[in-house]
């Protein structure tokens, strides 16, 4: 089977977000998934998704603290500034830490580790919705 549509999430501040409820949330299909791959899609250059840890806050944190001192704003020659000093940053956020995953599943969950979570990384002060598209394919039950 395959299912493909198009998810949308809250606005978020500049910032990480655990969005793995919100996304599991708006995909009822996978549910029905013995064993298959979602993939997903973010829709914008500004922002990222990564998987990573989702008990301790704390890490969320540290990970904006670090993405602030990769990417500061305000470099001397930085010509993309049309949109504000956080958008050229923030595409450069949204290339390294990437917009795409692909997650195993199975029996109708997401086969994560114990301590794994979905990430939005909102590159943004104030990014606004954002859009993934959510592809999922597998055998379904």
């Amino acid at each position: 089977m395959w299912h493909r549509t198009t998810l949308t999430l809250s606005p978020r501040h500049q910032g990480f977000h655990l969005v793995t409820d919100e996304i599991i949330d708006q995909l009822p299909a996978l549910a029905s998934v013995r064993l298959g791959l979602l993939h997903l899609q973010l829709l914008h250059t500004s922002a990222s998704l990564t998987l990573n840890e989702n008990a301790d806050p704390d890490v969320r944190h540290d990970m904006a603290l670090y993405a602030e001192r990769l990417a500061p704003q305000g470099i001397d020659g930085m010509r993309h500034t049309l949109e504000g000093p956080d958008d050229m940053p923030a595409h450069v956020l949204a290339s390294l830490f990437g917009t795409q995953l692909t997650l195993a599943v199975e029996s109708g969950r997401l086969a994560t580790g114990t301590w794994q979570g979905i990430w939005l990384g909102e590159h943004r002060q104030h990014g606004g919705p954002r859009r993934i598209l959510a592809t999922l394919n597998g055998d379904d039950t």
